[in-house]
């Protein structure tokens, strides 16, 4: 590409606008689950705190939710989607569905024994997780209970990752998006309505789980039904592309759930630090989550479609160019993300949590944590997008050695900053392992695609870096008189929050605006619900 003036095509521009509207629709959803679950994590730290009962359901809810990275989402579906997508292409939507009904059937089968063992040895799995539970018996025996009873999440969601996969793969992105809309309702109302027929009440939430995931499928099967010959079962198991989907699962397990097991990692070394270190990483990651589910992990699901599209044409060029889009938008996006949550940490967490049980310890606790996630959200964001370009290759292999390079820095990270900063030593590290992980993914894909469109990738960070900058000013001049104040309303706090985060945003926007930013046109474009013509960049 070149480094003067880069026109981007009738063809590519149409690309993009089809990933931007696909990311819209995706994020507009997610953004509605997103605030769904802070509400109910606002209920959550309500009845439950930051105590044992919550540190032990976090503990149990993160051992399925892990296995749903890793087997559902981050293993089938970055397996399926490629290979769904090249035989509706170059083969028959008959074949394609022949395929998707083949692993519905064997995942059915081998989900199912999977959740039966998960059940019978949940001790063991609780104490490979939290090992340091076992000095309190009647925390890891309550941690075990509920672990057995959220386990078979596992089967539930892992149908809808495959529904995911399928309708994403014919321009279906409304429905899967929504599901976890499904899941907090579920676990809210638990909380709510059934949390006193209960002894102790926390095992209400590890049921609404249950009742959430099972919501999930249901509101999969109209968006199924729609396709005629879809839904059904198959045991045609040895059909060559059962085999090959099944040959890349096993390394994306590992490569597209790096972040999920530096969770896992942190996980067992909180549970050697204080009471509370569990809880406080688990409220910061839902905070951190938000920007991720929302634009990141959104345009991710949006480009992998995309990417494997182009892949399947053998149009290299093409997919380094999503992808050179894809990590322009998604800095455009986080790079203010990091600086706002840095910046308004401590008034994010006393505005969302601080009530009931959750105390101003508890807010300062989890707000260090939230600027040590936060440092590596623009990494973290990334990654999401340039590990879609290996997986639209049908390259799963690369990223399984990257993630184990980055784990292994992970570790070394945790580690040495543990000790000295506890529980925030520890989202540091995820944040550190984060960065490595995206050098060494980019690296790695620049040798097999050649020439990226890096130079462009650059100059748009460097101008969203000077734009935040100056978002930054606003921010830090709105927020200047705050106080950590239990006596503060919630209301005030609202205003607090929301002004500083508003101002800046229109600076951001202004400034990106009156720079004429091609990022900025593209997400104008979607809002207008129209295609443009053509865009010019002049890094």
């Amino acid at each position: 590409m070149s480094s003067s003036n880069i026109n981007i095509s009738n063809e590519a521009v149409s690309g993009h606008d089809d990933i931007t509207r696909a990311a819209g629709v995706v994020g507009a959803a997610t953004l509605l689950s997103r605030v769904l679950g802070l509400v109910r994590d606002l209920v959550v730290a309500f009845f439950f705190g930051a105590d044992q009962a919550a540190d032990a359901f976090f503990v149990a809810f993160r051992i399925p939710n892990l296995l749903r990275r890793l087997v559902a989402e981050g293993a089938l579906t970055v397996s399926f989607i490629p290979i769904f997508t090249e035989y509706l292409r170059a083969r028959s939507k008959t074949e394609a569905f022949e395929i998707a009904k083949s692993v519905l059937t064997l995942l059915s089968l081998l989900l199912t024994g999977v959740c039966l063992l998960g059940i019978l040895l949940s001790p063991w799995i609780v104490w490979a997780f939290a090992p340091g539970f076992s000095a309190d018996p009647d925390k890891f025996a309550l941690t075990v209970l509920l672990t057995r009873i959220v386990f078979p999440y596992i089967f539930l969601v892992s149908l809808v990752a495959l529904a995911m996969g399928i309708l994403n793969s014919l321009g279906k992105f409304a429905g899967p998006a929504l599901s976890p809309v499904m899941l907090n309702l579920g676990m809210i109302a638990a909380v709510l309505f059934l949390a006193r027929f209960f002894d102790p009440p926390i095992l209400a939430l590890a049921v609404g789980v249950l009742i959430g995931g099972l919501l999930q499928v249901l509101l999969q099967v109209p968006y199924l039904a729609r396709q005629p010959g879809l839904i059904g079962l198959s045991f045609n198991f040895r059909h060559p592309a059962i085999k090959r989907i099944a040959l890349l699962m096993a390394p994306a397990a590992v490569g597209a759930a790096v972040y999920q097991f530096t969770v896992f990692i942190n996980t067992i070394l909180a549970s050697f630090l204080p009471e509370g270190s569990v809880s406080y990483l688990y409220y910061a990651d839902r905070v951190v989550q938000f920007p991720l589910g929302v634009f990141a992990v959104a345009l991710a699901t949006a480009v992998l479609p995309a990417m494997s599209r182009r892949a399947a044409d053998r149009d290299l060029a093409g997919l380094a160019d999503t992808l050179s889009f894809s990590l322009r938008l998604v800095f455009f996006i986080t790079i203010p993300a990091v600086v706002g949550m840095i910046l308004l940490a401590e008034p994010i967490i006393q505005l969302l949590f601080q009530r009931g049980r959750f105390d101003p310890i508890a807010t300062r606790a989890t707000a260090q944590a939230l600027v040590a996630y936060a440092v590596g959200l623009w990494a973290l964001s990334a990654v999401q997008i340039v590990v879609r370009a290996f997986y639209s290759l049908q390259d799963t292999r690369t990223p399984v050695k990257i993630a184990v390079v980055s784990l292994l820095g992970n570790v070394v990270f945790a580690l040495l900053l543990m000790n000295p900063f506890k529980h925030v030593g520890l989202a540091l590290a995820s944040s550190a392992g984060s960065m490595l992980n995206l050098v060494l993914l980019v690296a790695a894909l620049r040798r097999r695609l050649g020439p990226m469109g890096g130079r462009a990738v650059a100059v748009s960070v460097l101008k969203n870096l000077l734009w935040s900058a100056a978002m930054g000013a606003v921010v830090f001049l709105v927020a200047s008189g705050y106080q950590l104040d239990r006596s503060v309303s919630t209301a005030r706090m609202a205003l607090l929050v929301g002004g500083a985060a508003l101002s800046g945003l229109a600076v951001y926007l202004g400034l990106a605006a009156l720079w004429r930013a091609e990022e900025i046109k593209a997400l104008w474009a979607v809002v207008r619900r129209r295609r443009p013509e053509r865009l010019d960049i002049h890094p």
